[in-house]
């Protein structure tokens, strides 16, 4: 069941890094939900910033309450989440601040959320952060390794 509303145009998409840091396998996140790929195919990222960017070119379908987790729709109706860290729930959005609002129009690189990693890395488990195509089964997923600003690209079909 998807998490978003469709709106699908025959297009690629590429999935850039939405933070400085270590590009991670899904499988090797240690949440079981995001490993197995529960949530759908993807990658993460050890974040060495606190400045978390749009991965695409889309809108933003929704923040969560605790600013752990931002939903994206992209215009080829491919729905990404960009989850900070693994238990960040929990923190109730304490050390989080929002650059964006449900409905927002952004672009690939614009600011999304600002995280205090300092404060939060001792409170959770891990900032290893998920980035994942939450709609895979519509799409077409392969690595992007030779395009070093992207790590996935989405195609319809």
């Amino acid at each position: 069941m998807s998490i978003f509303r469709k709106c699908h145009k025959a297009a690629t998409l590429n999935i850039a890094v939405p933070v400085s840091g270590e590009i991670i396998d899904i499988a090797d996140v240690p949440d079981p939900v995001f490993a197995g790929k529960h949530m759908g195919p993807g990658f993460a990222v050890a974040p060495v910033s606190g400045d978390f960017t749009s991965p695409i070119d889309g809108i933003v379908m929704f923040v969560a309450p605790t600013l752990h987790a931002v939903g994206l729709r992209a215009d080829n109706g491919a729905e990404i989440l960009v989850h900070v860290g693994i238990d960040t729930v929990k923190l109730k959005g304490d050390g989080f601040t929002a650059h964006v609002n449900e409905g927002d129009t952004v672009r690939t690189g614009d600011l999304l959320l600002s995280v205090d990693l300092d404060s939060i890395r001792p409170r959770v488990p891990s900032m290893i952060s998920p980035v994942v195509v939450t709609d895979a089964a519509e799409f077409t997923i392969s690595e992007r390794s030779k395009d070093p600003t992207s790590v996935l690209s989405v195609t319809t079909g």
